[in-house]
């Protein structure tokens, strides 16, 4: 029994700080994507300009792939206290500065999006959100670090769990203060939450040596050696390059799924439709934290993935906001087990010393695929397949396939994008890299934190 209490204790130690540095990052991640959101919403209800949501969306994007190179070397060089520590401090003080620019600066010239002006503001509150998502892969490999390698499944479950409650907090929260508030009350809202989380995160405790450097490694921005850690596992490049492509698609639904939900219903509807979908998530992270994700989880991610796709296909097939709802709440269902498997993967497969830099390459590849996405599909859509739609002869050509509506334009970009990834998926799952990815995960013995 006394050989075992040091055992059961550092066990214990180890659930308490991963649930505290959980329970900091999920408040941080609901402060970031409130502010987020209704900025979205905010800039979209005074313009009614989708290329407007599509640019700050891609721009968004398009800054986690450029940092999470940097990220995830950082995260492999630095303690995760530490690191946790920065991305607080270095968040809070880009939402103070958004909040001093928003009351210098007249509401008219942050809102007209040809002007340096509105950059400069959404710049800003984008840096922010852009910083904090350095906590999501330092999160992961905390997974490796605190939680015991049969419970890692579980435990990401419990990660998709925490992001669909504030996810739905998020949706809700935004729309209501966009709507009833206004985009200054929302900042303050944002900077004091953030500045909560940093007060928390000082006093979590991580049982974590410093790192010791390794030879040859001392860059920050390392694709060398990132590409060497991932091209080192046998298949693991194909499931990266296989989620990159998956963001793809997933570029349209971040340019058009807002303005189609504001096109149908009001900025407070919409805010709490999308909370109340996203109760899927929860649910869908929830079943994972209880029952895992099978003996082989990247089968499992291949085969939710064809069913995001078809989902994504049918939920605008006509304009119902019942169906749209219920769409949006089984692809939110599906969500956390596509991401808890790429995770489960690689805290199996990949050494601890390189998971942060293996997480970092993963992310940039799969964060820069949507913001070209929505680049190219928001002016389309805005200039080309919206109007096109709309018009008597449009509508007569595809009425029998999408109905009748205003947002019928965004609908049949949904479909061909649902549809092309339902195809991708299905080939996927007959590749050789497939099978040795799978032989690789199912034969590699448990990581250790050294």
């Amino acid at each position: 029994m006394s050989g075992s209490a040091p055992i059961h204790d550092a066990a214990a130690a180890g659930r308490s700080s991963f649930l505290n540095i959980l329970i900091n990052t999920a408040v941080a991640n609901l402060t970031t994507s409130y502010l987020w959101f209704a900025l979205t919403f905010w800039v979209y209800l005074e313009t009614e300009n989708v290329m407007a949501t599509g640019i700050i969306g891609g721009s968004y994007m398009l800054l986690i792939a450029f940092f999470s190179m940097v990220f995830g070397t950082l995260i492999d060089r630095y303690r995760k206290k530490q690191i946790f520590v920065f991305s607080s401090v270095s968040t809070t003080l880009a939402f103070g500065v958004a909040g001093l620019i928003f009351l210098w600066l007249p509401t008219e010239d942050i809102l007209n999006i040809g002007g340096p002006q509105f950059w400069l503001f959404s710049g800003v509150v984008l840096l922010g959100a852009v910083v904090e998502q350095m906590r999501s892969i330092a999160l992961s490999t905390t997974v490796t670090l605190l939680v015991p390698v049969e419970r890692h499944a579980n435990a990401n479950g419990l990660v998709g769990t925490v992001q669909g409650i504030a996810f739905i907090v998020t949706s809700v929260f935004s729309g209501l203060s966009i709507g009833l508030l206004g985009m200054g009350w929302t900042l303050a809202l944002a900077l004091i939450l953030i500045s909560a989380t940093l007060l928390h995160v000082l006093f979590i405790k991580l049982p974590e040596a410093t790192p010791e450097p390794l030879p040859g490694e001392q860059k920050i921005f390392d694709l060398r050696n990132s590409y060497l850690a991932v091209i080192a596992i046998p298949g693991l490049i194909a499931l990266i390059f296989f989620s990159m492509f998956n963001n793809f698609i997933g570029g349209v639904y971040m340019a058009l799924m807002d303005p189609y939900g504001l096109s149908i219903m009001s900025v407070e509807a919409w805010g709490i439709t999308f909370g109340l979908a996203s109760t899927g998530f929860i649910l869908g992270g929830a079943l994972i934290a209880k029952f895992g994700l099978g003996s082989n989880p990247i089968r499992t991610l291949l085969i939710c993935v064809v069913f995001m796709g078809a989902l994504g296909a049918l939920f605008t097939i006509r304009e119902w906001v019942w169906l749209y709802i219920l769409g949006i709440w089984l692809y939110m269902a599906l969500i956390p087990a596509v991401e808890a498997a790429e995770q489960t993967v690689i805290q199996k497969v990949v050494p601890y010393r390189r998971q942060g830099r293996v997480f970092g390459f993963a992310q940039m590849l799969e964060a820069s695929a949507a913001p070209l996405t929505a680049f190219i599909i928001a002016p389309i859509a805005q200039y080309g397949i919206i109007p096109y739609l709309r018009s008597p002869e449009g509508e007569a050509n595809f009425r029998w396939l999408l109905g009748q509506g205003d947002a019928r334009g965004i609908a049949l970009v949904f479909l061909a994008g649902g549809l092309t990834m339902v195809l991708v998926a299905l080939v996927a799952m007959s590749t050789k890299q497939y099978r040795r990815l799978s032989t690789t995960f199912m034969s590699t013995p448990p990581n250790t934190v050294s």
